[in-house]
């Protein structure tokens, strides 16, 4: 499933990355534009914009609620989508490229010395080259999600 969301969803695009999604954040005013992209890609349209919301063509969810945890829980029962662990953080919340493993050895100097030591696996992002590792941001987004769930 692929997502293209407009520029007053910032966050929801990040967090939809983290989840594992190949979400394209569209910042542009060109409505048309947002449109072709959508159909050309076959990526659903998020959006708060009512005149966008009416437009026929791409499958279109108009999110509702200000509040982030409230548009994650939208998108995820709308859709029927179900947590998946597996999928989780691997792509780049910048990007939105799919992240590769990369070896240990390969980014010491390139992380804090302290996480060089305690992490073992690691993960880099060919495109803007940021590097990743699980760190407590993980348990952290595992709670945001159950809470969404309850």
């Amino acid at each position: 499933m692929k997502f293209i969301l407009t520029k007053e969803l910032g966050r929801l695009a990040k967090w939809l990355r983290i989840l594992g999604f190949d979400t394209v954040y569209f910042k542009e005013e060109n409505k048309g534009r947002l449109l072709i992209e959508a159909l050309r890609e076959n990526r659903i349209i998020l959006t708060r914009n009512q005149k966008i919301s009416r437009e026929s063509g791409p499958k279109i969810i108009n999110i509702k609620a200000e509040n982030l945890k409230e548009q994650l829980r939208q998108v995820l029962e709308e859709l029927h989508i179900e947590f998946n662990k597996d999928r989780m953080f691997r792509r780049c919340v910048i990007c939105n490229i799919e992240l590769d493993f990369i070896e240990k050895d390969k980014i010491k100097g390139r992380v804090p010395e302290y996480v060089f030591q305690t992490q073992k696996d690691f993960y880099i992002c060919k495109g803007c080259g940021r590097i990743y590792w699980q760190g407590t941001h993980w348990g952290n987004v595992e709670k945001i999600l159950q809470e969404i769930a309850q």
